[in-house]
C-alpha cells in the first residue's frame, strides 16, 4: 500500500464514520462514490491549471481525493460549515489549504480550476464556481445523467463562461473573460432565483 493509498483509506473511513458528512453507510459505496468518483476526475483536472478550489468541500469529496493524486497542485477546500472545516483541516493533504466560508464571499478570477461534486443543480453550481475562476480557467463538474446542457451553457455565457468537451459524467465550462459586474449575486440568490 502506498502512502497516498493510505491516506485515502484512512480520510474515507474517516467520512462514513463520522456523523453529518455523508448519508453512505456501505464501506463499497462510500469508496465508490466519494474515493473511485472523485478520482475520476484527476485526468480532466490534471490539464487545466495549479490553483484548484473546491467549492462545498463537505467532507472532502472531490477536494481531498485530488489533493492526493496531484500534490503538485494547490488546492482549496472551500466549506462555508465550521464543524466541516475542521474535519477538514483534520484530513486536507500538505498542499490543501481549508478556507471557511461561502462562494459567492470569496475574491472573484482567482483561481485556475474549480471544482464541485453533488454541491447544486448545476446551473446553480456554474453560478457559484464561475466567478471564482481566473480568464482561461475552468469550472469542472461532477454530473449525472440528467444534467441539462443547455442551461448550463445559457448561465455560463451570462458570467463570461462557455462549455467545453468533457468525459461522460463531467461538465466543463471554460472561463473566457472577467467576471461580470453584478455577479457573484448575493449569498442565497443563486439558489432562490436560478439564472436561465
Amino acid at each position: 500500500m502506498t502512502d497516498l493509498d493510505g491516506l485515502l483509506r484512512s480520510w474515507l473511513a474517516a467520512v462514513v464514520t463520522t456523523p453529518g458528512l455523508t448519508a453512505l453507510a456501505d464501506a463499497d459505496d462510500a469508496r465508490r462514490v466519494l474515493l473511485e468518483d472523485s478520482l475520476r476526475g484527476v485526468e480532466v483536472v490534471r490539464g487545466l491549471g495549479r490553483a484548484i478550489v473546491d467549492v462545498g468541500s463537505g467532507g472532502g469529496a472531490p477536494g481531498i481525493p485530488l489533493a492526493a493524486a496531484l500534490p503538485d497542485r494547490d488546492v482549496t477546500l472551500l466549506e462555508a460549515n465550521g464543524r466541516k472545516c475542521e474535519f477538514l483541516r483534520r484530513w486536507a493533504p500538505s498542499n490543501a489549504a481549508v478556507v471557511q466560508g461561502r462562494a459567492e464571499e470569496q475574491p472573484t478570477d482567482t483561481y485556475d480550476v474549480a471544482v464541485a461534486k453533488a454541491l447544486a443543480p448545476p446551473p446553480v453550481a456554474v453560478e457559484w464556481c464561475l466567478p471564482l475562476v481566473r480568464s482561461g480557467g475552468a469550472v469542472v463538474l461532477w454530473v449525472g445523467p440528467s444534467a441539462d446542457r443547455e442551461r448550463v451553457e445559457r448561465v455560463a455565457a451570462r458570467i463570461a463562461g462557455r462549455l467545453a468537451d468533457a468525459p461522460e459524467g463531467f461538465l466543463v465550462i471554460r472561463k473566457v473573460a472577467p467576471t461580470p459586474a453584478g455577479f457573484p449575486r448575493r449569498v442565497g440568490v443563486a439558489r432562490k432565483r436560478p439564472l436561465a
